[in-house]
């Protein structure tokens, strides 16, 4: 492992630098890698490692059609490598539990009557099995169960290893029943093409993951776009104005700039008139926002937030309501704006001409 000054603390970290593809290989030579279902995570970590060399299968039940279609398409042949779930988990040395985490609990009992001494239960996320109280898996004393939840969409995990960056990853091993738990995890994660893995434990994940889902990576982020771009619409702002000052700047410009080299970066590559007025509002941001978190991780702790996953997610008219849901985002205002700006960027590979590479940068540059 590498020791990582992170702000000052320092963390030991596993990079492919020290555990390599071929190490992970070796680690993995005699084992069968079943993966459990293939909806978000479950593609692109099953095509990663089959990518990667590793001797995988794939687990799903044929009744959701369209998820065995899809794996079908992918390349996976029923019979040899795609199979109902009880006979993958009885071919496998290792099963990757990818159903959804409102599934789970009714997939368990099938995993779990099929599972043999010496077994690894691996998860991406450590809902079920810190929220046991609620969703009743236990794993036996006998297998190890080991968790690798890359800090991305399925989406991600598999764009970022076809361009060869990988996507960073936490691991964690909850039982080790085999003195091999350890080696295995990290082995599970560089073959799914992590860039990095950082050790935490389950019930840290869950909690971390739980709280930024719901703030800053989806819902804050989504809720503070809307209600600026209200803001400027009571006031007289145009439907595209709006989205470009609240979304479209964001996303095609500033968050790169952090994404190159942090906040401070951005700042400097700024108007001046921008730098002060974003520095001026951070901390009154800050403030108003830190109770707001606080209840949520309190609500994350506590187990409320998954007792509602698994009540609403796993219901039979979950699809309508989430339907309902996404449409109500799609149709509005806001968003049918972003839809017409999305169709106006110019296409990448256009060159700026010489009479118009003056503007490049835009506000930016001032």
């Amino acid at each position: 492992m590498a020791l990582i000054n992170f702000g000052g603390e320092k963390e030991t970290v596993v990079t492919r630098k020290e555990f390599s593809t071929a190490k992970a290989r070796k680690v993995l030579k005699n084992e069968v890698i079943a993966i459990i279902g293939y909806g978000v995570q479950g593609p692109a970590q099953a095509l990663n490692l089959k990518d990667n060399g590793f001797k995988v299968i794939i687990g799903q039940a044929p009744e959701f059609k369209r998820d065995w279609d899809r794996a079908i398409k992918d390349g996976w042949v029923p019979g040899k490598t795609l199979f109902d779930i009880a006979t993958a988990v009885k071919k496998a040395t290792v099963i990757q539990f990818l159903v959804s985490d409102a599934a789970q609990r009714k997939v368990w009992p099938v995993i779990k009557a099929n599972l043999k001494p010496g077994d690894a239960i691996y998860f991406s996320h450590g809902f079920s099995i810190v929220y046991k109280d609620q969703t009743s898996i236990v794993p036996p004393k006998d297998v190890d169960v080991i968790m690798v939840a890359p800090k991305g969409s399925g989406t991600s995990v598999r764009r970022n290893f076809l361009s060869g960056a990988g996507i960073n990853s936490s691991f964690a091993v909850f039982q080790d029943a085999t003195g091999r738990a350890t080696e295995r995890c990290i082995a599970l994660g560089i073959g799914i093409g992590s860039g990095y893995l950082f050790p935490t434990t389950f019930q840290k994940e869950v909690f971390s993951d739980l709280t930024g889902e719901r703030g800053v990576l989806m819902g804050a982020l989504a809720g503070m776009m809307h209600a600026q771009y209200d803001v400027l619409r009571a006031n007289g702002h145009s439907p595209s104005e709006a989205f470009n000052e609240t979304v479209e700047e964001l996303t095609q410009s500033l968050i790169r700039l952090v994404d190159e080299n942090g906040m401070d970066w951005m700042f400097q590559n700024c108007s001046v008139t921008a730098q002060h007025g974003a520095l001026k509002w951070r901390p009154i941001f800050w403030k108003a926002n830190l109770p707001v978190f606080k209840k949520l991780y309190a609500s994350v702790k506590r187990g409320q937030e998954t007792r509602e996953v698994i009540r609403d997610c796993g219901g039979k008219d979950y699809q309508k309501y989430l339907g309902k849901k996404l449409a109500d985002v799609h149709n509005s205002e806001m968003w049918q704006a972003g839809a017409a700006v999305r169709a106006l960027r110019p296409k990448e590979g256009v060159k700026a001409t010489a009479k118009n590479a003056k503007g490049v940068g835009g506000r930016l540059s001032n």
